[in-house]
């Protein structure tokens, strides 16, 4: 017997049938003699119901108000679930994420998970309850209920089996498991039987929606093995761990993307030592956050700094620069947008040079300018037109040959 932690996310809890129907998948794995804590989102369009009532009475909610707002429409999936189990003849008992004893920071919105006591949990378990905790919450040190953030369902599942010890966290999703690439734009997407830590990790942080980073960050560093798996259908999904079964000859295990990225460049910057420092603190001190960055000395010994910000903090980042632009001393800002990150992963990249130069190439021959680059020692992102995104990737799945099943070593 051991603990398995099973998260549902707001699609598989998103009426009393499929409320239902989760119940069923819960009662599997106890039958299977596990041990187990459930962890639910608010059911499907729930949460964004909540923010249109508060929308409908201010446009600046106060973020304290707003979570506990939010944190309502966990409350109601977790006691539905546990009515649904003990109707069936299992005992469970449902818990909020404080009750749960999760502890946050204070912020509001989007804080981070400190520390679990599981004692209330390990309690329950003991009995032979099912334990069903609401996701995307918890409680900070002065009693503040707060929120996750985005992802926050995730979150709690993978810290709670961190802090239970438990075996395996199980993810449900609308999808069967982790794809090569996003399978609703690429119909030759494959499902991967498994992938590493580090390489679900990049694809997180780089746009595949399946699974939030922070998630995936708290499974590695407390090594809990993860499966994604669909909540409709029971077939095996797609295991994430540390040493994850390598695919014969597959260099590049996945491909990520996201549209909605402009370059911003900050032209005739000095050339001094901390103009780097200078530029990214202050943006960092108001809460924007870039990504690709690239440096240029021109021959007047002036430098210029592009970078890449998601658009819609363009205006703020422009705000931003235009306010300590005598502190920076840079001539003139220009932006692009309609632009979109298109990146590859793979371990395999670390021993096999020349995957860089045969993306360029690939892409070259599609007439598709890169027009920003990236790398690290299992990724290469570049930035090119957002017209083309959906064919850049259709095309460098194609050329890395992705879609073949491949053998296993």
């Amino acid at each position: 017997m051991g603990i398995i932690v099973q998260k549902f996310g707001g699609t598989s809890v998103g009426s009393v049938e499929r409320i239902q129907h989760v119940a069923n998948r819960v009662i599997q794995e106890k039958e299977a003699g596990n041990e187990v804590v459930v962890v639910v989102s608010a059911m499907g369009k729930s949460t964004d119901q909540l923010v249109d009532l508060a929308s409908q009475l201010t446009s600046k909610p106060s973020k304290r108000e707003m979570d506990m707002l939010l944190t309502t429409g966990e409350q109601i999936t977790i006691s539905l679930l546990s009515m649904a189990l003990i109707e069936k003849g299992y005992d469970a008992i449902s818990f909020t994420g404080w009750q749960a004893g999760i502890e946050t920071e204070s912020t509001h919105g989007n804080a981070r998970i400190t520390n679990i006591n599981p004692q209330k949990m390990n309690k329950e378990l003991e009995k032979g309850k099912v334990v069903v905790v609401a996701g995307f919450q918890g409680v900070a040190v002065e009693g503040q209920i707060t929120t996750l953030g985005r992802g926050g369902s995730d979150t709690t599942a993978v810290a709670l089996a961190a802090a239970l010890k438990a075996d395996k966290c199980d993810i449900y999703t609308d999808v069967t498991g982790v794809y090569t690439t996003d399978p609703r734009f690429v119909k030759e997407a494959r499902k991967l039987e498994s992938i590493s830590y580090d390489e679900m990790l990049e694809l997180a942080n780089l746009g595949a929606g399946v699974l939030h980073p922070r998630a995936v960050e708290f499974a590695k560093n407390y090594n809990i093995p993860l499966e994604v798996r669909s909540s409709m259908e029971n077939e095996r999904g797609t295991i994430i761990e540390e040493e994850a079964e390598m695919e014969q000859n597959l260099i590049v295990r996945g491909i990520a993307f996201e549209d909605q990225v402009t370059r911003v460049s900050v032209l005739g910057l000095p050339n001094e030592l901390t103009t780097l420092s200078t530029i990214f603190s202050t943006l960092a001190k108001n809460g924007l956050n870039v990504d690709i960055i690239i440096q240029n000395t021109t021959t007047d010994n002036k430098t210029s700094i592009s970078f890449s910000v998601k658009t819609g903090d363009l205006e703020d980042t422009i705000r931003v620069l235009e306010q300590y632009k005598e502190e920076l001393g840079y001539e003139r800002v220009e932006s692009e947008s309609e632009l979109a990150k298109v990146s590859i992963v793979g371990s395999g990249m670390v021993s096999n040079p020349g995957v860089a130069a045969e993306m360029f190439d690939v892409l070259a021959k599609q007439g598709i300018e890169v027009k920003m680059v990236s790398t690290s020692e299992i990724k290469v992102s570049t930035v090119i037109s957002q017209a083309h995104m959906v064919s850049a990737v259709d095309t460098l799945h194609n050329a890395f040959e992705l879609s073949k099943p491949a053998a296993t070593v």
